[in-house]
């Protein structure tokens, strides 16, 4: 690179991720040919519009490469292109549920999602987010004792409130959720129901996670996280509301879409139909296990009392026996395992210092760590963080 400043941070950078133990949970890393897709000559290229119906020339190959990767992404799951659209231009996650919000709620309608100290996503209706400036959040939180879901609860608060639209995902929930029951949810009070896999469509891919389209109107991911993609995202929908979403991505709140970003999608959606994919996904679950157990074992109190996907969230706080998540996280920094600071359920701390830490697997195993490999970085963790 003939920019030697940025070159040397870019190296820099590179040694970096390869020094650390990566515990990030929304992380992971990709292949050379994901790369070799997002560095490629289609960024040159401007293509607003969809295929076939572009406000420039000169598209040809975009299009196919644009449908090319929204038939991998039907195919991976499972999808009868009769039934559902897809658009893979959202820029990222919180884009793409704007999109659904913009094209099917009525402005100052009900979200009704998860709280964020809960473990939902800022764009599930927060009032930092613009989903909860022009939308209003019905916010719902997990069992108190249990740290997990409670549908019959949220079947009282859909009841009691009305919302517009129900989002069933997350981004620091480490349990299997129930989508049927979020169906039936959504049904009794005439709602949409929004699943935001982004944190597990790659182990829904994989098999390894129950899939949310039998039950969904809509579902949107992420293409990076557990999916192993560029940074990027995907919107499934059922036919009768994908022409609406396709507007409100662009021209409502994009212009020309990222092609190389696209391309990169295509590429890591492939892979994701592999064989080999299924192992690392099922790998993923048993290393997020055998840490947690271990951390269990060693002292450290998981909320919900474990997990069943790639992440764990760890209450360091303990009400006061141990240290804030933001001290944790830091500290860990320090010895090279990299991790984020996090809420857990009924927080009393500012987000700022909160009481917990989450952990994910995704990119350790992606780089052929095992449960034992888990074991050994429980142990170092807990000798850290007791100093």
């Amino acid at each position: 690179m003939k920019d030697l400043q940025i070159g040397k941070l870019i190296s820099e950078e590179k040694k970096r991720q390869k020094s650390v133990i990566n515990l990030v949970a929304s992380e992971n890393y990709v292949s050379k040919d994901v790369l070799e897709a997002l560095g490629s000559e289609l960024t040159n290229k401007y293509a607003e519009g969809y295929p076939g119906k572009r406000y420039y020339g000169g598209n040809e190959t975009i299009d196919k490469i644009e449908k090319l990767a929204q038939e991998r992404a039907l195919k991976l799951f499972k999808l009868n292109k009769d039934e559902w659209g897809v658009n893979v231009q959202a820029l990222s996650g919180s884009p793409a549920n704007l999109a659904v919000y913009t094209a099917l709620v009525p402005k100052g309608g009900k979200i009704f999602g998860m709280s964020l100290e809960s473990g939902g996503h800022l764009t599930h209706g927060h009032k930092v987010s613009a989903s909860g400036i022009f939308w209003k959040q019905v916010p719902y939180s997990v069992d108190k004792d249990k740290e997990v879901l409670d549908y019959e609860d949220l079947k009282r608060e859909a009841a009691l409130h009305k919302p517009d639209i129900i989002v069933a995902g997350f981004t620091a929930y480490p349990r299997i959720v129930d989508w049927e029951k979020f169906r039936h949810i959504a049904d009794s009070v005439g709602a949409l129901l929004l699943v935001d896999m982004s944190h597990i469509a790659g182990l829904v891919a994989g098999g390894v996670y129950p899939s949310p389209f039998k039950y969904a109107d809509i579902v949107t991911t992420t293409t990076h996280k557990t999916l192993r993609g560029p940074r990027g995202a995907i919107i499934f929908s059922k036919k009768q509301y994908a022409e609406k979403i396709d507007k409100a991505v662009f021209p409502g709140l994009q212009g020309g879409p990222h092609e190389n970003q696209i391309a990169a999608i295509a590429v890591a959606l492939k892979e994701a139909s592999t064989p080999s994919f299924k192992k690392y996904a099922k790998q993923v679950i048993k290393n997020s296990k055998a840490l947690a157990v271990e951390l269990k074992k060693l002292g450290w109190r998981i909320v919900s009392g474990g997990t069943d996907s790639h992440l764990i969230l760890v209450d360091t706080w303990m009400n006061g026996k141990g240290i804030s998540g933001k001290e944790a996280s830091e500290r860990l920094e320090k010895t090279g395992i990299i991790v984020n600071k996090n809420t857990i359920p009924f927080e009393l701390r500012s987000p700022f210092d909160p009481s917990g830490i989450r952990l994910g697997t995704a990119a350790e195993t992606t780089i052929e760590k095992t449960e034992k490999d888990m074991i050994k970085i429980a142990q170092k963790i807990n000798t850290v963080l007791r100093k």
